[in-house]
Order: C-alpha cells, then structure tokens, then sequence
C-alpha cells in the first residue's frame, strides 16, 4: 500500500524535537510579547527564541544541503510547523520568511547567487541572521500580474544604471515580514520583488533584488500593530535612490512567477499553522468541557451538543492536516511546482479552522472571551490566516482558477500526483 500516514523515527524525533522547543522555549515568551503592546518589542523579544531555534536547524532547515541547510522535505516541514504554530503562529511566520526570501534564489537565482546568499544565511554564527520578503504594496498586491504597464500592478520600480553597474529602487513596500530586522535598521538581506520595466505589464517587468542590511536609502517605519501574529513583525518600507548591485538581481522579467511559487510552497505551510492553532483551541475546549459543569450536575461533555460540536471540531481538523501534508508531499515531488495544490491547502485549511476555534469559544461560552484563557487568542490568530500569505480572496483562489481553467488541465491530477506545469497564461484571470 503505497499510502501510508505513518511517520518514520525521524519524524517522530523532529516532532518531538519541535514540541519541546515550543513548548519550553518559544511559550513563555510568545504569552508575553503578545501582549505587549508595542510591536516592535514584541518582535525583538523573539530574538533569544530564534537563537535557540537557530541551534536546533529550524531557521534554515529548509535550504538545501549543498548550501549549508537541512535540506528538509516539505513534508517534514509540516510536521516542525504544526508544533510551533500551536503555541505561536507568530513565530512560526518569522521562520517562514526565511523561506520565502531565500528559496526563490534556490528556484531562480545563478549558482554564483545561490553560494553567496544561501552560505551568508546558513554559516551566520550568532544566531540571529533573518532573512525580508518584500511583494505586498500599500496600493494592493493582489494585481501584481496585471498587463497594465506602471502604474498598474506593482509600483516601486528598479531603473537599471548600466554605466554604475546598478539598480536604482524607488517607492515604497507596505505589510513585509522581518524587513526591518531585530533593531528596526533592517534585516540582514531583504528580497524584493520590483518593476525593472515601466513599460511592461506584471508578467513581464518584475524582477526579483537582494538588498543587504546597510543599504542607504532604505527606511523603516514603525512596525504595524495588529490583532494577531504579535511576535511577527511588518513594516512599511521606503525606497528613495537605493542603489544596489545589479549582480544583485535575478528572475528577470519572471517576478511574477517567484510570487506564484513562493506563495505555492507557503500555502500548506500556512494551513498547517492553522491546523496547530485549532489543535490548540481544541485541545483546551475537550479539557475544558470534561471538567466544567455550567452549574449542572455533570461535565458538559456529558451534553449531546456538546459533544457534536467537538466531533465536528475533530473531523475538520484531521481532514485539515490530511490535506496539507498531500499537498506537501506533491510539491516535494514536484520542486515545489504545484500551484493549485498548494493553494487549496491554504484555502481550505484557513477557512475552515477560523470557524472552528471559533465553535471552541461557543463551547466555553461567556468565559472564551476572558483573556486569562486562551481562546481569544487563538481566534486573534486564526483571523490573520485566511487574509495573509496571498488572502485566500485575493491571490490563492485566483491561483486555482488560473490553473484549473488551462485546457490541459486534467482534473484528477493532484489526485493522482501527475505533473500540471504552470504557465504565465495561468495568471491574471
């Protein structure tokens, strides 16, 4: 039988291995920063966490081995999240920037690119290197594709400078993860995804730029402050004649494909840590509900409603995590081509687990809204799922419906692991 939802030794240690750092480490810390009010803080109170981290292999353990990394596959991946997240899917995002900046060097970028970028990340011996991914605009991100030529689609634009040998970024970048860095001076490198042809529409005039910590030009503003996903910081950026390397530069005129495959990988990633965050609430409501009477002569588990509602709760969760690990399993056969796939990880998983941390707070009752338990926290970050990572409205169903409205598509492929190719026709529908 060759399906088979057995972990091997391995599996079970990273799991392990993942559980107790999050449980022991990353927990105590998560609570409070998250309820810290500044932002900025409640991102900087991570940085001893993400050292820890660092020495356990979580930072990079995505970047192959040739590299310096782990080399993990995108089922493993899962696992290590699914841990993490239930305790803080904050946290879980700062790792999964990591992967969104730097893999696309491993997808797109030259060899020479590769061993400079990828080495600088995994050979850092302090613990604390941290990694930008700069695509969203405050204009919107959601018609990066558009065929308009600027000011359609993305809007801060890289002038190529031949006579310098450099890139001339100008405009700015609203809600990046990690950009800002540990001190708000920015991240160690930061990836952006830009317009390097005014007059060309999104599928051909972006281009993907590292710009080192450092660069001048660049501003940080205040980190957003936001209902959940404390411990993650996002910032508004400010590019004035940020002049950088044009070696600096990779996937000419294919930024829209890094965005499309960047998001793919994220997608189950993002429906695991929702899977972590449900666990979570659910695994305190059965508690719960086992020991709180409502003044009755019983357990409210003891109640048919109750006890429904924690099946259904149940059922949606394992179908939720089922569905992500098929759907890393696919991109791990795949290098991570599977864009429908993996967005219907993300779709399915973030809407539906929204609604049932919530049908956890109607179990508890009155009492979920008290913040000395847990479930309004749980719902604060549950809400960021369906709307971040590409919004399951925006950017991931269009994803779906691109591919899927292809006349070669066959529509029983992500059942039977075939190969679908994506193409640039696939966008902008």
């Amino acid at each position: 039988m060759a399906i088979d939802f057995t972990l091997t030794s391995e599996q079970i240690a990273i799991r392990k291995t993942a559980r107790e750092f999050a449980q022991d480490i990353l927990k105590p810390v998560a609570i409070e920063a998250d309820a810290e009010r500044d932002p900025q803080k409640a991102f900087s109170m991570m940085k001893p966490v993400y050292r820890e981290a660092h020495k356990l292999g979580l930072t990079f353990g995505f970047i192959p081995k040739e590299y310096g990394g782990a080399g993990i596959s995108n089922v493993d991946l899962q696992i290590v999240a699914e841990e993490i997240c239930a305790v803080d899917p904050g946290f879980g995002c700062i790792l999964l920037v990591n992967g969104l900046a730097l893999l696309p060097l491993v997808w797109y970028g030259s060899e020479e690119q590769r061993r400079k970028w990828l080495f600088e990340a995994t050979s850092d011996q302090t613990g604390e290197y941290i990694a930008g991914y700069n695509v969203s605009e405050a204009a919107g991100t959601a018609n990066f594709d558009h065929p308009g030529a600027y000011p359609s689609g993305m809007q801060m634009t890289a002038e190529h400078d031949k006579g310098r040998g450099e890139y001339v970024l100008n405009g700015s970048k609203y809600w990046p993860s990690s950009s800002g860095g540990w001190d708000l001076k920015g991240a160690n490198v930061n990836m952006f995804i830009v317009r390097t042809d005014r007059h060309k529409g999104g599928k051909e005039g972006l281009s993907a730029i590292l710009v080192p910590r450092g660069t001048p030009g660049m501003t940080f503003k205040a980190p957003i402050d936001k209902i959940g996903h404390r411990t993650n910081q996002n910032n508004w950026i400010e590019c004035d004649n940020c002049r950088v390397p044009e070696e600096n530069v990779f996937a000419v005129g294919d930024g829209d494909l890094i965005i499309s495959k960047a998001f793919t990988w994220s997608g189950p990633v993002a429906g695991i840590a929702a899977v972590g965050v449900a666990r979570a609430a659910y695994e305190w409501t059965m508690e719960w509900s086992k020991t709180y009477t409502a003044a009755g002569d019983k357990p409210i588990m003891h109640h048919q409603n109750v006890g429904y509602a924690l099946g259904d709760i149940a059922m949606r969760i394992e179908a939720s995590r089922y569905l992500c690990w098929k759907a890393a399993h696919y991109l791990d056969m795949y290098q991570s081509e599977g864009q429908a796939f993996g967005a219907m990880a993300k779709v399915f998983s973030c809407e539906l687990l929204f609604d049932t941390v919530y049908k956890c707070m109607q179990i508890a009752g009155v009492n979920s809204l008290n913040k000395e338990y847990p479930l309004e926290r749980y719902l604060r970050e549950a809400a960021v799922f369906p709307i971040y990572d590409a919004g399951t409205m925006g950017m991931q169903r269009r994803k779906i419906w691109g591919v899927m409205a292809d006349p070669d598509f066959a529509t029983n492929a992500f059942r039977d692991c075939e190969p679908v190719k994506f193409k640039k026709s696939m966008e902008g529908w």
